[in-house]
């Protein structure tokens, strides 16, 4: 997107380097850890429809989005991450039940896709996804995630305005919109939470400015499917994901009237580094760790400091 950053959520301006670090490289999420979890957070199967609880479906944001594709594509869904892994997840009652708001999710692997798509759709949502255009291509999937929701992207230079345009329309048109702000699975060894360009600050803060009001942002932070092996994934591993509290930008809002035409680069640049920063947090109480110092940066392929 913009800034001297590392791509951003499918919104990337080059090819993917690197390749990701193998499933070695990281523990699996034990049980253990899970109880903990569990001790302090009300776990729940985000699989299930409304797993938190009586609520209202947002029914006209259903009907709008291919109803019985979109039904056939969570009951897949559910299946696939029921018999490969035990997902669980917190946090999932700060989905709004009307109204736009945007979900930046983690992209260790495509768990963090999925984990969060089941989890809203269950809750009555239907984002929209700002996905890359390869995947509009794929043999059969393709045209059913077109159908339920992905806005494909052309990751190439110079588009990157227009990836912003979209988004912001979809979220000033009340939809509401999943990112990657990492643009693509992560580089860092230890599958940490790597840089990120501005795009999805730029969204926000846009979009925000347009409405009127905070457009809810909320990180979506999925860990321990890294561990899982897909050709066989038995015995199932432990996956769990957190859905956090809106996070607070207000203060980065105050005097958006004076702007001008674009969103100030700096603003941006503040609130993608507090949803990495907030990612990073998550993560290291999911997986019981203590994260390393710095962020490892997508464009040097090193850890740099803050």
């Amino acid at each position: 997107m913009r800034g001297g950053r590392a791509s951003p959520p499918t919104m990337v301006g080059m090819a993917s380097k690197g390749k990701p670090s193998p499933r070695s490289a990281v523990k699996p999420l034990s049980d253990a850890q899970v109880a903990k979890l569990a001790a302090a957070h009300h776990l729940v199967d985000p699989t299930r429809d409304f797993p938190t609880g009586p609520r209202t479906a947002n029914t006209a944001e259903i009907e709008a989005q291919n109803p019985k594709a979109t039904h056939r594509l969570l009951t897949g869904c559910d299946v696939v991450l029921r018999n490969r892994s035990k997902v669980r997840a917190w946090g999932l009652e700060h989905v709004p039940e009307t109204g736009p708001f945007i979900t930046a999710a983690t992209h260790v692997t495509m768990y963090d896709v999925f984990v969060p798509m089941v989890g809203l759709f269950h809750q009555g949502r239907r984002p929209r996804y700002m996905a890359k255009a390869e995947m509009a291509t794929w043999p059969l999937i393709g045209k059913w995630f077109q159908l339920v929701g992905m806005q494909p992207v052309q990751r190439r230079s110079g588009k990157a305005k227009a990836i912003e345009e979209t988004s912001i329309e979809i979220l000033t048109s009340g939809r509401p919109l999943t990112v990657w702000p990492e643009g693509t699975v992560t580089r860092d060894p230890q599958k940490w939470p790597m840089s990120m360009k501005n795009g999805v600050g730029v969204i926000a803060l846009e979009s925000s400015r347009r409405l009127g009001y905070q457009v809810p942002l909320f990180c979506s932070v999925t860990w321990g499917a890294a561990s899982i092996n897909h050709f066989w994934p038995w015995p199932r591993k432990n996956v769990v994901m957190c859905y956090d509290a809106a996070l607070d930008y207000a203060d980065l809002l105050e005097g958006s009237s004076e702007w001008g035409e674009s969103v100030p680069e700096h603003l941006a640049d503040e609130l993608t580094r507090r949803i990495r920063v907030r990612m990073t947090e998550i993560m290291a109480e999911i997986r019981g760790e203590q994260a390393p110092d710095g962020y490892w940066d997508y464009r040097t392929m090193r850890r740099v400091r803050e």
